[in-house]
């Protein structure tokens, strides 16, 4: 499992960490019953605390995509289909919004948006 961090980011390094994780489980590059890195390995490989690593478990586990077991350690979880399909909406949602930002940069109005939305849509 590669993970980047990037310590310059505004993005706290638990949620790069949770983030990587979560797009890789959502892209079928982990499957359900995957054991993750121990979190004192993650950190080691990483270079950081395993508290920060611990916190993006935590935060993965609250959110439906791992489950820790004691003592065996932290396994991606039966994925929901809703889960999934709601992370693939953001996902998406997110990206429109980034477009539309760049439309209204360059001086598109919202109709001339929606026109280049329609004839992007009717192909």
């Amino acid at each position: 499992m590669r993970i980047i961090v990037n310590n310059s980011s505004m993005t706290p390094i638990y949620e790069q960490i949770a983030g990587q994780i979560k797009q890789m489980i959502t892209d079928g590059g982990l499957v359900s019953g995957t054991a993750l890195p121990s979190v004192r390995t993650l950190a080691k490989d990483l270079r950081i605390s395993s508290l920060t690593v611990k916190k993006s478990y935590d935060a993965l586990e609250k959110e439906g995509y791992v489950i820790t077991v004691h003592g065996k350690g932290t396994f991606v979880a039966d994925t929901n289909a809703a889960l999934m399909e709601e992370e693939h909406r953001k996902q998406l949602e997110k990206r429109m919004e980034e477009v539309i930002r760049e439309g209204r940069v360059c001086g598109l109005s919202d109709e001339e948006l929606r026109e280049l939305f329609e004839i992007i849509l009717t192909g």
